[in-house]
């Protein structure tokens, strides 16, 4: 049970739209405390955008997921993870390749794609047939190895390139540039708890919304929870988009959706093991992922760079899927 009260629907609303934005503050915080802790203590680049970076940027569907599965609502949950993984590679990427052409940049193409398109459709498998605690296990698993295999190949690339003396070391510049690690700690706990508090939020609100119109706890969280714990990743794909700065784009939202699948998969499998019991979302919401994930992916290997046609094409991905999702959505 939340430790919130069930409230009317206005109070949901309200109850919804602090969730989003305390997600979208907090989980901001969070991500800038965890990386300057890490450059504080000269921790790995590598490792600050594998795994620190990647985890922080997941951070919202996996406190989201992982509380609406351990209160009995696994439809919410997998909703959230397969709409995220959705809109990540459908309105992020559409909305940013619309604005300018969003480029591929080879290491992409040699790991990331192939890393995050094995994760959708691991996910994907073990969804469709209900989720297990061993199923939970498998995906930690092989996030583990996915982050080892990154960050150890990484990590030989960057000895191969870096100079032999240790004259560009981060030093006690770098120190109080990034502030001190007692001020990053206090800026990631606070970050962190406001980030679990607007999960609640929201998890609260939007199964409120769903009971009060009789919607599905799939497709409230493909859409509605799926939209807001993507939100800090369209907002910065289009300022980076506006910008002309594409060139991280593509990485970072490959990159999410390999955490969303393997770490959030992960967790809701462990805390609210069983079956989905939203049909349309065992079907249209969970081949309409693994089709984008591949759609996505075939665009980024062979066109190298998405103008607007792939733009629109993404776009209409995602629309079409809602529509479809929509006529079944009523339990």
């Amino acid at each position: 049970m939340s430790f919130l009260l069930q409230p009317s629907l206005p109070v949901a609303a309200i109850e919804i739209l602090v969730g989003l934005l305390l997600l979208t503050f907090a989980a901001d915080k969070f991500v800038d405390g965890a990386v300057g802790i890490a450059r504080v203590a000269r921790i790995s680049p590598v490792v600050v955008g594998a795994v620190i970076v990647g985890f922080g940027t997941s951070a919202p569907e996996l406190l989201v997921s992982g509380i609406a599965a351990s209160n009995g609502d696994l439809d919410l949950g997998v909703g959230n993870v397969v709409g995220s993984n959705v809109a990540n590679l459908t309105l992020v990427l559409g909305a940013a390749a619309f604005i300018i052409p969003v480029l591929a940049l080879r290491p992409l193409l040699v790991k990331e794609v192939p890393i995050s398109l094995v994760s959708t459709l691991l996910f994907a498998f073990f969804t469709i047939g209900g989720l297990a605690i061993w199923e939970g296990v498998t995906l930690l698993v092989v996030l583990a190895a996915m982050l080892t295999w990154t960050v150890m190949g990484s990590r030989q690339t960057e000895e191969q390139v870096a100079p032999a003396s240790d004259d560009n070391a981060p030093g006690d510049d770098a120190e109080e540039e990034d502030g001190s690690v007692a001020m990053n700690a206090v800026i990631t706990v606070v970050g962190l708890a406001g980030t679990v508090l607007g999960a609640q939020f929201l998890v609260t609100g939007a199964t409120t919304v769903a009971d009060e119109f009789g919607l599905t706890g799939g497709f409230v969280g493909f859409t509605l929870v799926a939209l807001g714990t993507s939100l800090p990743e369209l907002v910065t794909a289009i300022v980076a988009a506006r910008k002309g700065q594409t060139d991280l784009i593509m990485g970072n939202l490959l990159g999410s959706n390999m955490f969303n699948s393997l770490a959030v998969g992960g967790v809701i499998s462990i805390l609210g093991p069983g079956l989905i019991g939203d049909a349309s979302m065992r079907t249209v919401g969970i081949w309409a992922m693994v089709f984008v994930s591949s759609l996505a992916s075939v665009f980024i290997v062979t066109r190298r760079r998405l103008h607007r046609v792939e733009a629109v094409i993404l776009l209409s991905s995602w629309l079409g899927t809602v529509a479809l999702l929509a006529q079944g959505s009523t339990s």
